[in-house]
């Protein structure tokens, strides 16, 4: 079991310890630690390139670290069977950058895919459970009925939402949720995100380099850099860090120590 770190001797929901991920002689996760409290909101910030994904794919079982430990609930993950860890997995809905629907199904069997195929619901079921999430992310019926293709940016990702939430998880994932979406459509999800975790008393694990969207859904805001977590702490604390890597990130600046790879002409 994970010790308890939590305030009031509570397990945290997620734990990294020291988790390291090499992909040949790059290392993308440099003995990483990370803990996400339990029934809480905290957002990853950090550039291209910095290990936000690969670190959101090592907590599914997507990608294995090399090295490290991760616990949910206070189990290590990267030591369960199959079954077990299958299980696990089912506490976990997704939101994709680019929401990553399939042009193939319509909104509500979208929405629904995890239902009757991972969990073997009856399609009727499913589907009522589709319609209701997705009037949860203001969507009315008619939009059930719909392609991917038919519908904007911005109805992808409540179509999205609506998926990841279809299961009533107790995590949530949100990989880069506003991508691609102009501010007051990117405002207008960051408003379901909140509602949504709120409404399930979940956990959410985002990760994201929109400084709006991070202010919006987090309590707690982390920064990874060259594969560790360089500051962690309260969304209201992020302006007065006092850490340098932080404040130039936060504030767009292209002078600090975080120097950008530009070819010269």
């Amino acid at each position: 079991m994970a010790d308890k770190q939590q305030s009031g001797g509570e397990t945290p929901k997620i734990e990294l310890r020291n988790v390291t991920k090499r992909f040949g002689p790059k290392v993308v996760l440099d003995g990483l630690s990370l803990t996400v409290p339990r029934g809480k909101s905290l957002v990853v910030i950090g550039g291209s390139g910095t290990g936000k994904s690969v670190m959101l794919k090592c907590v599914l079982g997507i990608l294995h670290p090399d090295k490290g430990d991760i616990f949910v609930d206070g189990e290590n993950v990267l030591k369960m069977s199959a079954a077990d860890r299958e299980q696990t997995l089912r506490k976990f809905g997704m939101l994709f950058q680019g929401s990553a629907l399939f042009d193939s199904l319509s909104v509500w069997q979208n929405v629904a895919f995890g239902l009757i195929q991972g969990r073997k619901m009856k399609r009727a079921q499913a589907k009522d459970i589709a319609y209701a999430k997705l009037a949860k992310v203001g969507l009315g019926p008619e939009v059930g009925v719909l392609y991917p293709a038919e519908l904007s940016g911005g109805m992808q990702k409540r179509v999205a939402l609506a998926r990841a939430i279809a299961s009533d998880p107790e995590i949530i994932f949100f990989d880069e949720p506003t991508t691609g979406l102009d501010p007051i459509m990117a405002d207008v999800i960051n408003d379901l995100i909140v509602a949504s975790v709120k409404d399930l008393g979940a956990t959410a694990l985002s990760i994201t380099h929109d400084m709006a969207s991070a202010r919006k859904i987090a309590d707690e805001i982390a920064m990874i850099y060259k594969g560790k977590i360089i500051w962690k702490g309260p969304r209201a604390e992020i302006d007065s860090s006092g850490n340098d890597f932080v404040d130039q990130f936060i504030h767009g600046r292209a002078d600090g120590p975080i120097k950008m790879e530009v070819l010269k002409p």
